[in-house]
């Protein structure tokens, strides 16, 4: 009987061991949406009130999975912004195969220490993005660099940001939106 509350508490931490185990992808995945740590962009309602003199880079670079059988790339190489002023950037995405594809794209910006700075305003990465046998769409994506990032003692000084997606194929087809809301050029 003694040996009850101990068996009690070997379980319970057993539990919880598991339980954080179970949920540490998730766990770190809204760490870093909510510190902008690993250079995870912050996603934001509204754009920037306050726009700067000073003026950064964005560079965009894209990649593919291996099995999914699309092409995609941005339809500009960077974009000179202001901090603070709300810019919109497109990518350019084809369905190489003969069959409907549903993609989700993963995102990041470079160096991390500007990631709590970078905001998404509108982004084709918050969805499952379908796309029929041989289809070419182009996708935006509208954000601002905050201008508190010319504070910052880590980040004040990048005057170059890099913003990288990767596409996947989903593992969530069912939650695909259409892409009619995009330019279609099928």
């Amino acid at each position: 009987m003694r040996k009850a509350p101990i068996v009690i508490a070997f379980c319970t931490v057993i539990a919880v061991m598991t339980g954080i185990t179970s949920y540490s992808v998730t766990l770190y995945r809204l760490f870093c949406q909510v510190t902008g740590a690993g250079g995870t962009t912050q996603r934001v309602a509204t754009g920037s009130t306050t726009q700067t003199d000073r003026m950064v880079t964005v560079y965009f670079d894209t990649s593919v999975a291996p099995n999914l059988p699309w092409a995609f790339e941005p339809s500009q190489r960077s974009v000179r912004v202001h901090l603070g002023q709300d810019a919109m950037a497109f990518f350019e995405a084809t369905n190489r195969s003969d069959h409907d594809i549903v993609g989700h794209a993963t995102f990041n910006v470079t160096p991390d220490k500007v990631g709590p700075y970078f905001k998404k305003i509108q982004c084709f990465c918050f969805n499952e993005e379908r796309l029929r046998a041989g289809e070419h769409v182009q996708m935006p994506v509208t954000f601002f660099v905050d201008p508190a990032m010319a504070k910052d003692v880590d980040a004040g000084d990048m005057h170059e940001i890099t913003l990288h997606y990767t596409f996947f194929q989903s593992k969530r087809p069912e939650d695909a939106v259409a892409l009619s809301r995009f330019a279609r050029k099928s």
